[in-house]
């Protein structure tokens, strides 16, 4: 099974929105198919335990008692400085016995980066199938390569239900360093307040503005803490190669709109992900010594699917910024000003989110002057 690699794409790999509740079957998805979410989540669910209990109790191992206790010193955090909901999400513990929590199946037409969308009760439309079972979501996978659909799967380390039941800490998160751990409690905490169904890249874009800044005024309260800014080094080379994919993407785009034959477009499609290659190859040599953490993903078969979770975490990320900064760094009218957006319509509400990314225009030209 191909494994999203650390450290953009294991964040690339994070995010599934369960379809819980949902007990209205939608067209395009079977009882088999449903049956098998509800039942991992009951799963889950039954092996959760009070992370209050697990620390308090000397015979646990210790270092999972210290990554315990800092995920509720973040929990806490979370609602008493950020204004993230205060209930019992990831204050319960859960071992799943998996390096996984799910696969996602993400899958595109041969000639084409629209993805196959999958729609539901809750979650809205979105652009992957998620699975318990890695086998299952193998077969599922296979089943769309024989409908000639380009197909990516990914690993899944935690996911948000969106407040419909209380999220754990599961151990698949303990893996992380601490700095990751703390934010993307914010993050997942973030879903629960507001969420826009069918708008993956508004709700990926709040959260990881309010994961970032809420990582910034955390980490000015605890100065003292084991859990280390991010090294700029390794976030300047994840955004050059999210980069390169993008127009690697743009790229693509236009081959398919060219209305060249088949046979042409397949020729050109090979064609650019070798140039995606050679490209992230010069862009290492040159400028990151001649080592990169995305190399083995690089060298990997390259398909359409592949390049879709690309842009979606942080698209309009410079636009919420902006809206915090109009709120005077008032978490409360934020949240406020961002639900209003989100009720817009989706042409409105583009158009909004561009006007704010525009509005970040200057000031960044003037921060360069100084």
């Amino acid at each position: 099974m191909p494994k999203f690699i650390s450290p953009l794409l294991d964040r690339l790999s994070l995010r599934w929105v369960p379809l819980l509740g949902a007990l209205a079957l939608s067209g395009c998805s079977s009882v088999d198919y449903y049956g098998q979410l509800l039942g991992g989540q009951y799963a889950l669910l039954s092996s959760r335990e009070p992370v209050a209990e697990i620390v308090a109790n000397p015979a646990q191992n210790p270092q999972l008692r210290k990554r315990l206790a800092l995920s509720q010193q973040a929990r806490d955090f979370a609602s008493s400085a950020l204004a993230l909901p205060d209930n019992n999400s990831y204050r319960l513990y859960a071992d799943i016995k998996r390096p996984f929590v799910v696969w996602n199946v993400f899958a595109t037409p041969e000639f084409s980066l629209e993805p196959e969308l999958y729609c539901f009760p809750i979650a809205g439309c979105v652009a992957y199938r998620g699975f318990y079972d890695q086998n299952r979501a193998r077969g599922a996978k296979a089943l769309l390569q024989l409908q000639g659909l380009d197909t990516y799967m990914g690993g899944v380390e935690a996911y948000s239900t969106l407040g419909w039941f209380d999220d754990p800490i599961l151990n698949t998160m303990l893996r992380w360093r601490d700095q990751r751990l703390v934010a993307v409690i914010f993050h997942e905490l973030t879903h629960q307040k507001l969420y826009v169904p069918g708008d993956t890249a508004f709700n990926e874009s709040f959260a990881t503005f309010v994961e970032q800044q809420g990582w910034r005024q955390w980490h000015q309260a605890h100065p003292d803490s084991a859990a280390q800014a991010p090294n700029q080094q390794v976030l300047k080379q994840r955004a050059e190669f999210t980069e390169l994919v993008l127009a690697s993407r743009e790229r693509l785009k236009t081959l398919y709109a060219s209305g060249q034959t088949p046979e042409q477009m397949r020729t050109g499609k090979q064609a650019e992900f070798e140039q995606l290659r050679r490209n992230y190859r010069a862009l290492r040599d040159s400028q990151w010594g001649g080592t990169g953490a995305y190399d083995s993903w690089i060298e990997a078969p390259m398909n359409n699917a592949k390049l879709l979770p690309f842009g979606l975490y942080d698209h309009w990320v410079t636009a919420f910024a902006v809206l915090f900064e109009q709120a005077n760094g008032d978490w409360t009218k934020f949240y406020a000003q961002a639900a209003k957006i989100g009720a817009l319509n989706p042409d409105e509400r583009k158009a909004r989110l561009e006007q704010l990314q525009q509005a970040a225009a200057p000031q960044s030209a003037h921060d360069t002057k100084h």
